[in-house]
């Protein structure tokens, strides 16, 4: 069974902590990325997500916005949760950054990256 409450490192080092899912799947918590695209110092952001209902396999899905504390950008995330062979939670999400633009001309730079990362559980953060 994947719980996504808890605190969860991704393979590039980011933190992540999600606090408890309510009733209608809704829930919040803090994302502080290992890596920017900014010369500004990484702050811990806010997280805002909603998880689908789990499916009979209790593989659930989810999203969630980031709303970077350091920079004029937002991400979303998108993704499921799955057990690895070993019974251990895992998250695969894939993420979309959107930056401030000056014009509507430069619209074209905002959305800076398209990516796919693998989040654990921490150890002990459970």
């Amino acid at each position: 069974q994947c719980i996504l409450t808890g605190n969860w490192i991704n393979d590039l080092g980011s933190n992540m902590t999600i606090k408890a899912v309510n009733g209608r799947g809704e829930f919040s918590g803090t994302y502080h990325t290992a890596v920017t695209a900014t010369n500004n110092e990484i702050k811990i952001s806010p997280l805002q997500g909603s998880q689908h209902r789990k499916n009979q396999h209790n593989k659930a899905t989810f999203g969630f916005t980031v709303n970077w504390s350091f920079s004029d950008s937002i991400t979303v995330f998108t993704g499921q949760c799955f057990l690895d062979k070993d019974g251990n939670e895992v998250l695969k999400t894939m993420w979309l950054l959107r930056q401030n633009v000056d014009s509507l001309e430069n619209d074209w730079k905002a959305t800076r990256r398209v990516s796919v990362n693998v989040g654990n559980t921490a150890p002990g953060a459970r």
